[in-house]
């Protein structure tokens, strides 16, 4: 018998954000930002470093927000927290019926100042559309 949540769902995807799917590698993370391309979304900024490859699972993602203009720890913490729900929420929009060829992603935070979470899934939906549209 079917989950409620995959009967009723339009798209029956995984909305989770395994450990699996976090960047903590600090290798990957130096390569990261030494050979990967970027784009900005205010106040989102988007580095991404492509697969040879299609690869049918989702990158790992880096999500960070700067100490330099969020001094306090709980400010940084709860807009790490708002990226990490609107891409949880949306990640299934990066995947194409072929796959797709990012290896890892990292989300930077830029703003100087807190901004709404509506906002972010907003950004960070357009950034998807942008990452599919050159994949493609």
């Amino acid at each position: 018998m079917q989950s409620e949540d995959t009967q009723f769902a339009p798209e029956a995807y995984d909305r989770s954000f395994p450990k699996a799917e976090r960047l903590c590698s600090k290798k990957l993370i130096s390569q990261l930002f030494a050979k990967g391309s970027a784009f900005n979304l205010y106040p989102l900024r988007f580095v991404i470093l492509k697969a040879e490859n299609p690869v049918p699972e989702f990158p790992q993602v880096l999500i960070s927000v700067s100490k330099k203009y969020f001094k306090r720890a709980h400010d940084r913490n709860r807009i790490k927290r708002q990226i990490r729900e609107a891409y949880r929420l949306n990640k299934h929009k990066l995947m194409s019926e072929n796959g797709h060829f990012l290896a890892v992603l990292g989300i930077i935070y830029i703003g100087k100042e807190k901004v709404a979470y509506n906002v972010i899934e907003k950004k960070l939906n357009s950034g998807f559309v942008r990452l599919v549209k050159e994949q493609g």
